[in-house]
């Protein structure tokens, strides 16, 4: 039966890479017989089945507002107080609504990450089975196979489990190594992040800096993977080290300020180090999110504001305010101001980590290490950078700490569900302040915190 069904993913995701990949094979092959033993029969049979897995990041499943990793991400960016939302697609997210084991975000998030971690075990399982791919190449393959899995076992560490810091102790995940169908027991957050830890570091000692382009995982990725995951841990001393050797060291040669007001929708900008590319014939249409969600100036949802608090927390030189009164609503209504920061088109890029992300966790990395000096040169090297009339930060303690936590926010809002992930993460709440369309008071640990295990999964073992 294993086999079976591993022939089967094989060829579903074979229809999907044959598109986007030309050298899949040499001879054309029957798309209903394509074996194990011929994907992984070559090296370019396997990149290419490790294409396919990169694009089902973007995979529709169950709704518009769940397709993908991307709209995973956004979920995550309405929940906090920075983004105002509609209510139509992330409506429920906004509103902290659907929180049930039949849920669509539940159903989703579940789904999709464990259909990707299926995949990623099917390339791992099939590459070291494999006797005609080079030892070379089968580190590469292998490498960023881990990363994607630590990855994407993160994600769901993320929104199925507490906080790491926290001591609820609730049942996590379970976890799979290999291609199987079966269930495997719930685990624990020991065992979980024990996962995700070795997965990623026997990723980044494989890996080079060597890659297609920047929808593919190299070192630095898979780094910088590490750097948010140890953030998360509060293991600072390994944050900083990942964080630091995922950019370089040098932060003014990975940010490029005049980009921030071109749209966010090239994975090839100069601060752009992981992505989700798209290109006419493989676009999700209006399901590019955040720019179909955020762009008020193309036919598109038109579907997120910004809060007004947020808003007053940029100067007017800084390079990050693009916001407008565009509907030129009356001061205090909840669809006052938009923002230009991103621009939909059907084949926009879509960024899932940008460099000064790392900088600003190195910096609080820093600053938990009780290097003070080192943490406010950095967060001054991301606010100098971005408005020319700044001056260097002199503050020290705790309202340090939120000045690199502040600038978080100003630097990824509409990326990444930054605001919430901290807040999880820190063990804080999240108080909606302002224009809010739905005021909420979320305190710190709330079981909204944590998606609902599905009822399917449930169902499965029973």
């Amino acid at each position: 039966m294993k086999n079976i069904i591993k022939v089967i993913t094989l060829v579903l995701l074979v229809g999907i890479v044959a598109s986007c990949s030309s050298n899949f094979l040499d001879d054309p092959k029957p798309k209903d017989k394509i074996s194990p033993e011929i994907v992984f029969g070559s090296k370019e049979g396997a990149y290419s089945f490790l294409s396919g897995i990169l694009r089902l990041q973007r995979s529709s499943m169950i709704e518009p507002d769940a397709s993908g990793m991307h709209s995973l991400l956004f979920a995550r960016s309405v929940k906090g107080s920075d983004l105002i939302q509609k209510q139509i697609g992330f409506g429920n997210d906004y509103d902290y609504q659907g929180y049930f084991s039949t849920s669509a975000r539940s159903v989703f998030t579940w789904r999709f990450l464990y259909k990707m971690i299926y995949q990623v075990n099917n390339l791992i399982e099939g590459v070291e089975e494999s006797t005609k791919i080079s030892k070379e190449d089968k580190a590469d393959l292998i490498g960023q196979a881990l990363a994607l899995r630590g990855y994407y076992y993160f994600q769901l560490a993320i929104e199925f489990g507490d906080a790491y810091a926290s001591n609820q102790n609730i049942a996590f995940p379970p976890i799979y190594t290999k291609p199987i169908t079966t269930p495997n027991p719930f685990s624990t957050k020991a065992d979980f992040f024990n996962r995700i830890v070795t997965d990623l570091e026997e990723a980044s000692s494989l890996l080079g800096e060597q890659r297609i382009n920047k929808s593919y995982v190299n070192k630095s990725v898979a780094q910088a993977f590490l750097a948010q995951v140890y953030q998360y841990m509060g293991k600072w001393d390994l944050a900083v080290k990942n964080a630091n050797e995922a950019y370089g060291g040098n932060v003014l040669k990975v940010l490029k300020p005049e980009d921030y007001t071109k749209g966010f929708d090239s994975m090839n900008a100069t601060e752009w180090l992981w992505a989700l590319p798209q290109s006419a014939d493989q676009t999700l249409y209006y399901s590019s999110y955040p720019h179909s969600m955020m762009d008020h100036t193309r036919l598109s949802y038109q579907g997120t504001f910004i809060n007004d608090s947020f808003v007053k927390q940029f100067s007017e030189t800084d390079v990050r305010n693009q916001f407008n009164n565009f509907y030129e609503k009356p001061v205090g209504d909840w669809q006052q101001y938009v923002t230009f920061k991103f621009k939909f088109t059907f084949d926009t890029d879509i960024p899932v980590i940008r460099y000064p992300e790392l900088v600003l966790i190195e910096a609080e990395s820093a600053y938990h290490l009780g290097n003070e000096t080192k943490a406010r040169e950095l967060v001054d090297a991301i606010r100098l950078n971005r408005d020319v009339q700044a001056k260097a930060s002199t503050v020290g303690g705790s309202i340090l700490l939120e000045t690199i936590l502040l600038e978080r926010r100003k630097e990824l809002y509409g990326e990444c569900g930054v605001e919430w992930f901290d807040a999880k993460r820190l063990l804080r709440g999240i108080t909606r302040t302002g224009n809010h369309r739905t005021p909420i008071s979320l305190p710190a640990q709330d079981k909204r915190f944590q998606l609902v295990l599905p009822q399917e999964e449930l169902d499965a073992r029973k």
